[in-house]
């Protein structure tokens, strides 16, 4: 026990793998690895790096398994963990030096949602002739807010098939599709029912198309009126410090628009509880190891969703119509 050996090109051997001899099945207890207390976002200097970079980065954790990277499909942004930011710097000199790529790093995006709080009702109509068979769609909805967390309910109203039962359920794709891109600053709009309870129809131009897009318009011109806000990420911030600087902690977290929610002494350090913003919390390892000399740490947990206030939409539409119009 405690002697080191060392074996070339095991091709698939992994990190907290037991080496046994053939025919025994020894099981060494697996190492717990630290959760990543920083997360950037990283995009390769050149065209070249960004096509190596699925190839690269898979190694690096395999070679490091506290680091970690994976593309964010709806952030359109490749985000990288690590235990702090010279860790992160560590690995992005190894992946130049040993694999040739270079990245650039900036702050990840923040997956933001929209909802609604007041019920609206309106009608989307579309109609387009342009010679031959036209299109003709006609739904009219009311949309009331739910529950946080509840999701998208749709319910079919609609009585004496003023809408024939087969175009419904395109009314109801058309208002899911919108609903990707809400109404604010192009968020996913969540949490919301939309009741279709009248409409029309034309026995020739009528198809599934056309109300579907009726349906979309429909989303988009009662939306407006339901009084759409901005939902924000919250995280739960665990802060565990000496007790000598509670006070720094607690001053830092709400000057991050945190909420604390109770402390926890014990033997001379301070479990802090808060609630902070996502947005708020970039490269917080940093600042937390600045404030306790290096003597604390942090958990973080997602605890949902809160409207953010007017300054933050304000700021955050105009960041998105920046990135629209660049």
């Amino acid at each position: 026990a405690g002697d080191i050996g060392v074996v070339a090109k095991l091709k698939h051997t992994h990190t907290n793998d037991t080496l046994n001899n053939k025919g025994k099945k020894i099981a060494v207890e697996k190492i717990g690895f630290p959760s990543a207390d920083i997360a950037v976002a990283i995009k390769g200097a050149t065209q070249h790096d960004e096509d190596k970079l699925g190839e690269v980065l898979p190694k690096l954790h395999e070679e490091d398994p506290t680091f970690s990277a994976a593309f964010n499909g709806e952030l359109h942004q490749t985000i990288a963990r690590g235990m702090g930011e010279l860790h992160l710097d560590v690995q992005f000199e190894r992946m130049e030096r040993k694999y040739g790529v270079k990245v650039e790093t900036e702050q990840p995006k923040i997956a933001y949602r929209e909802t609604i709080t007041k019920q609206a009702e309106g009608q989307g109509r579309h109609r387009k002739q342009s010679g031959g068979r036209g299109q003709f769609g006609d739904c009219k909805i009311r949309m009331s807010p739910r529950p946080r967390g509840a999701g998208y309910e749709f319910v079919n109203s609609v009585k004496g098939g003023v809408i024939p039962t087969k175009y419904v359920p395109s009314v109801d794709r058309g208002i899911r599709e919108a609903s990707v891109n809400g109404v604010l600053a192009n968020y996913p709009l969540v949490d919301f029912t939309a009741e279709c309870y009248d409409g029309s129809y034309h026995s020739v131009d009528s198809s599934d198309i056309a109300f579907k897009l009726a349906g979309s318009l429909a989303f988009r011109n009662v939306a407006e009126k339901c009084g759409p806000v901005l939902l924000e990420p919250v995280i739960e911030v665990l802060v565990t410090t000496p007790d000598k600087y509670v006070g720094d902690i607690m001053g830092d977290l709400t000057s991050r628009r945190g909420k604390v929610q109770g402390m926890d002494p014990s033997s001379g350090r301070t479990t802090v509880r808060a609630m902070v913003p996502e947005a708020e919390l970039y490269k917080y390892a940093a600042t937390l190891r600045s404030i306790t000399q290096g003597r604390g740490h942090h958990i973080r947990n997602f605890a949902g969703y809160e409207p953010a206030p007017h300054e933050v939409i304000e700021k955050v539409r105009a960041e998105r119509a920046a990135e629209r119009s660049g």
